[in-house]
């Protein structure tokens, strides 16, 4: 299906669900009208925009205040859009959180390179307990956290919010600006804002579940970071040598080839406790550093990692959701170099067609946050089920 295409019976199936979900070509001449249209007239708690960067970002987000009636509005550019089609391109995608299933505390955080972690974790916790108190008849709850991808704050951010979450699970994604690395925005009831991140704490009569996916397995090929800038993500030697020759030597490949497909096929995992992740490559820089999507230190061990058939992985990953019963809907942050993968092994229609059958909608990422953790190379996100009692809408 065409990511424009709009039509009542189109919209009616893509509204299913507990969300109500809206998709809009970037170029629309009206595409708040157009998005408040397939939204329905709610009322809604909270409304998120993931918005292409090729998208008038400002003029969007003006147009959008008072837009839905007096709903929070976050949004964000993206590294790509997940939409009725799977993977979809110069789109913007809208998610209202319905009032008579969600209630949300939704706010903004900025100044993320100087945040006070012990004003932050009891602000959480108090915003946490209020939620409860005032959403008895909400049994669920998650937090969806949408964060500066540029800030290079991912790590200590999902750190701070985790330690005030108690048993509220958190996730989210890092905005994006395609493949370009150079701007990226997020918007809260219209204030544009960098260097920040966005926090809604949900609570729903929806049964949740929050998860993270990724198909990589650890190989025996190691190496280890001996020189490397923390603060800035760059690994300027591994095992003695320059980062990126050497990373390239134990491929095989002349450093001067890597780029982003490169670093998209041939990933490292590091070990924590019992299980690995990902720690994506960016790009290698003027100096021959590697530039990481995520934090990296001296005398950490990184390990190759192989793949495993990403569009079956994805498949049984989102289908083992409904062992029980099946989600209705999933709201998830993808990995960019997921998407790039799959288009370098041809599998970018296999993995759409699997994100739309199982009723995925979201952005692509510059990094993924789950729990306390700031992930690379994952589909993280939260799955929506019908609940028990009657409630037409969830289902």
């Amino acid at each position: 299906m065409d990511g424009a295409q709009t039509g009542s019976a189109g919209e009616e199936t893509y509204r299913a669900g507990a969300l109500r979900v809206a998709q809009v070509v970037c170029g629309a001449p009206d595409p708040i009208t157009a998005i408040s249209e397939q939204l329905g007239p709610g009322p809604f708690e909270l409304v998120c925009l993931f918005a292409s960067p090729q998208a008038d970002f400002r003029a969007l987000n003006s147009e959008a205040i008072g837009a839905f009636g007096g709903s929070d509005v976050f949004a964000c550019t993206t590294a790509g859009e997940i939409g009725r089609a799977g993977y979809e391109e110069c789109q913007i995608i809208a998610v209202g959180f319905p009032s008579e299933l969600f209630s949300v505390d939704a706010f903004a955080i900025d100044g993320l390179d100087a945040l006070d972690d012990r004003k932050m974790t009891e602000q959480i916790i108090q915003r946490r307990m209020a939620l409860n108190i005032a959403a008895p008849d909400k049994g669920s709850e998650f937090a969806f956290l949408m964060v500066d991808g540029l800030s290079l704050q991912e790590e200590n951010v999902a750190s701070i919010l985790a330690s005030g979450m108690g048993p509220m699970p958190l996730f989210g994604g890092s905005t994006g600006d395609g493949v370009d690395f150079a701007t990226t925005w997020l918007s809260h009831n219209g204030v544009v804002r960098r260097n920040a991140a966005l926090l809604a704490l949900v609570r729903s009569r929806c049964p949740v579940k929050v998860f993270s996916l990724d198909h990589l397995m650890p190989t025996r090929t190691r190496m280890v970071v001996t020189r490397a800038d923390p603060d800035r993500r760059l690994v300027q030697e591994i095992n003695a040598e320059p980062a990126a020759a050497e990373y390239a030597r134990l491929l095989g490949k002349d450093p001067n080839q890597l780029d982003t497909f490169t670093f998209a096929a041939h990933p490292v995992v590091v070990r924590l406790g019992d299980s690995h992740h990902v720690r994506s490559i960016q790009r290698v820089d003027e100096h021959g550093n590697l530039v990481f999507f995520s934090a990296i230190n001296a005398g950490m061990v990184l390990t190759l990692a192989e793949h495993q058939d990403m569009a079956r992985h994805l498949d049984e990953g989102l289908a083992a959701l409904g062992a029980d019963r099946a989600p209705s809907q999933i709201l998830g942050c993808d990995c960019l170099l997921r998407r790039v993968e799959a288009g370098q092994f041809q599998q970018t229609r296999a993995i759409s067609d699997i994100l739309s059958k199982h009723n995925v909608v979201g952005f692509n990422t510059y990094g993924e946050q789950f729990g306390a953790l700031h992930v690379n190379q994952t589909l993280t996100g939260v799955a929506f089920y019908p609940p028990e009692e009657e409630a037409p809408a969830c289902r």
